[in-house]
């Protein structure tokens, strides 16, 4: 089953939610890769993968970690989701990166850029380590019948622009910001789409300040006509831009969805941002 969500008919622009059965999966680490110094992609199967959908590029599973002996507490599934019958596991929201239905396996990037419970488990994951998997509970599909899309983000928005990207059609134009540390942490984005691609560099500075991107999307001359804005980042990056793209860019907020994918000082953030 693709990752990729079916075109909706040309002139509808609405976007869909769409709800999904809650579920729990016990899954293997099968393969690790280090992509660039600060992005670790681990590739996970099991039999418990089967039936995995995820149609929207900026989906949301949550991950449930082991303990510090790596073991992994598997819930019973009530109602209300799984129920560990006490203490949950550390969990943190990250994005499929792609499932491959055929393999059997789920890709999930990982951005390492503060030493949370996710990254501590990334950076020492191994073939035959155990991770928990819920969800995703539910998708928003975005229509590609725009003139142009813009995608705006930091290094932890990589696997959902990534996706959006390869999700485009040919004859779609795309408009992407993407803010990373250095040179070294750009990565291949493949696209049928015509892409204008720009890489803001932090160059060493601390990741969550909104200027970097926000005065490169000033700089960038963007095309005419109506266009989807897409936007994750830290909180305060994800709400400055947000801003800027309605005062100064004309974005319309009915054709907008910005995130805050994490927030300093707080664990385990995900929400969108709107008035």
């Amino acid at each position: 089953m693709s990752l990729s969500a079916s075109a909706p008919e040309r002139g509808d622009r609405k976007p869909q939610r769409v709800r999904h059965e809650i579920r729990f999966r016990h899954l293997q680490v099968r393969e690790v890769q280090h992509l660039t110094p600060h992005l670790l992609r681990v590739t996970l199967a099991g039999a418990d993968l089967a039936g995995f959908y995820s149609p929207g590029f900026d989906d949301h599973v949550k991950l449930f970690f082991p303990d510090d002996h790596g073991v992994l507490k598997v819930p019973t599934m009530g109602p209300n989701g799984p129920d560990f019958g006490g203490p949950r596991p550390p969990m943190r929201d990250y994005t499929p990166r792609h499932y491959d239905a055929a393999a059997g396996s789920l890709q999930i990037d990982f951005a390492l850029h503060e030493a949370g419970p996710a990254t501590r488990w990334a950076e020492q994951a191994k073939p035959g380590d155990s991770l928990g998997v819920g969800g995703p509970r539910g998708s928003f599909i975005i229509p590609t019948d725009f003139d142009w899309h813009l995608l705006v983000g930091d290094d932890t928005a990589l696997p959902a622009i990534g996706r959006r990207l390869a999700e485009l059609p040919a004859g779609a134009r795309a408009v992407v910001l993407i803010e990373v540390d250095g040179p070294d942490d750009q990565i291949e984005l493949p696209s049928a789409a015509d892409v204008s691609l720009s890489w803001v560099h932090r160059r060493g500075a601390e990741a969550g300040d909104p200027a970097p991107l926000a005065d490169a999307l000033r700089r960038r001359a963007l095309p005419t006509g109506d266009y989807y804005a897409w936007v994750a980042a830290e909180a305060r990056v994800a709400k400055a831009l947000r801003q800027q793209l309605i005062a100064e860019h004309g974005a319309q907020p009915q054709w907008m969805r910005a995130a805050a994918y994490w927030r300093h000082g707080d664990a385990a953030v995900h929400e969108n941002i709107e008035d």
